[in-house]
């Protein structure tokens, strides 16, 4: 390649460079426009990384020795948060639902009944990688009449289904760009209520002078009126993240969440109509938006399965299928559904995929029946 001809190409690509200084005024309007999307009037600080630094930063804020915490397993994340209570020196009480499902307030309250000194609950709203989704309203809702705070990682629900942190009671909500948002991965936020920022306050564990800090967030940009930049701010994915917001307000938050919502119903309804796969996660009121996941015949791999469908994909259309991590690569298959992938075209490509990688291994199914199904599903959860 010539020197003229690298210069051609870069002159093809996006301005990404030699942007004007993002403002402590324009960082401000960014966040408030976060905390409009996650309906709160509580403080919204955009944290600059991936959202496990303020999933973590919460919890190390608020946690220390002598708590209690309640930690909601339904995914991996909950099981990582455990490990964090842990390491801050809390006695952690586990709720460990089924991947096939979802945790009921009633479990919640027994577990709060039992615990009377819990003054800490995690909770993820929607699992991406076992597809499930938490009745976050109720759960919340038992919370509060405990009185203690509440953590929820609405990473993977916020632009997919409603998200309602004041009304729900929710102390930290954390949010990341990736998932629904269709924005980038490298910028996350999260909402502290006064209830919260008590808390951390009082906890002489909590980091400081640290990436980990919310209080020095409060300190060095709440309190000053965020007026000034603590640093230099991660400017590209600030603006990324603004975009993307900017593009689910202007499609209507109502009208991303019924989006998702089709794609998950149109994709367990095709899978039932395919045969030989079966949604993971048994009841659709249970289902996350985001992303389905089909467990495998028993005398298969999945990770086979979804090597067979990826090869036999066809046309333009990236088909979002994968097997799952970890000990249930074997037996489930995930679908990603979030985003610009919460699209019928998308959601036919990916079951024609899976109809095509299981002929190849000598199985029968029905793919026009598959296809029938998700177009009538997704008609119906559009036509309201």
């Amino acid at each position: 390649m010539t020197d003229a001809t690298a210069v051609n190409t870069t002159s093809d690509a996006p301005d990404l460079l030699d942007l004007p200084p993002l403002t402590a005024g324009y960082f401000a309007r960014i966040e408030d426009k976060v905390a409009a999307l996650m309906r709160t009037r509580a403080d919204v600080v955009a944290t600059q990384g991936e959202a496990l630094l303020p999933l973590e930063a919460c919890i190390r804020s608020a946690v220390g020795p002598g708590s209690t915490a309640l930690n909601i397993v339904t995914g991996p994340y909950g099981e990582t948060f455990g490990g964090w209570l842990r390491s801050c020196g809390a006695e952690v009480v586990t709720i460990s639902a089924p991947f096939t499902g979802a945790v009921s307030p009633e479990q919640v309250a027994e577990a709060l009944r039992e615990h009377p000194a819990i003054d800490f609950v995690s909770l993820v709203h929607a699992e991406a990688a076992t597809g499930n989704t938490n009745p976050v309203a109720e759960i919340g809702a038992v919370v509060r009449e405990h009185g203690a705070l509440l953590m929820l990682d609405a990473v993977a629900s916020v632009g997919a289904e409603p998200l309602l942190t004041d009304e729900w009671g929710v102390d930290l909500c954390v949010i990341g760009g990736q998932k629904a948002l269709a924005g980038p991965a490298g910028v996350s936020a999260v909402s502290v209520s006064a209830r919260a920022w008590e808390r951390i306050a009082a906890n002489g564990q909590a980091p400081r002078r640290s990436y980990l800090s919310l209080l020095d967030w409060k300190e060095r940009w709440i309190d000053g009126g965020r007026t000034a930049l603590p640093h230099a701010p991660a400017q590209l994915e600030m603006l990324a993240l603004e975009q993307a917001v900017d593009r689910v307000d202007a499609e209507g938050l109502d009208a991303a969440i019924t989006r998702h919502r089709a794609a998950a119903s149109a994709v367990r309804a095709g899978v039932r109509a395919l045969g030989a796969l079966s949604p993971y996660v048994v009841r659709d009121e249970d289902a996350a938006p985001v992303a389905t996941t089909l467990r495998a015949p028993s005398d298969m791999d999945a990770r086979e399965i979804v090597s067979a469908a990826l090869d036999a994909a066809e046309g333009p259309v990236a088909v979002p299928v994968q097997a799952a991590a970890g000990a249930l690569a074997k037996e489930m298959i995930r679908v990603n559904h979030y985003g610009r992938a919460a699209e019928r075209g998308v959601v036919l490509a990916s079951l024609a995929a899976l109809a095509a990688g299981l002929r190849v291994l000598g199985v029968t199914v029905d793919g026009d029946g598959a296809a029938s199904a998700a177009g009538a599903a997704w008609d119906e959860v559009m036509a309201g």
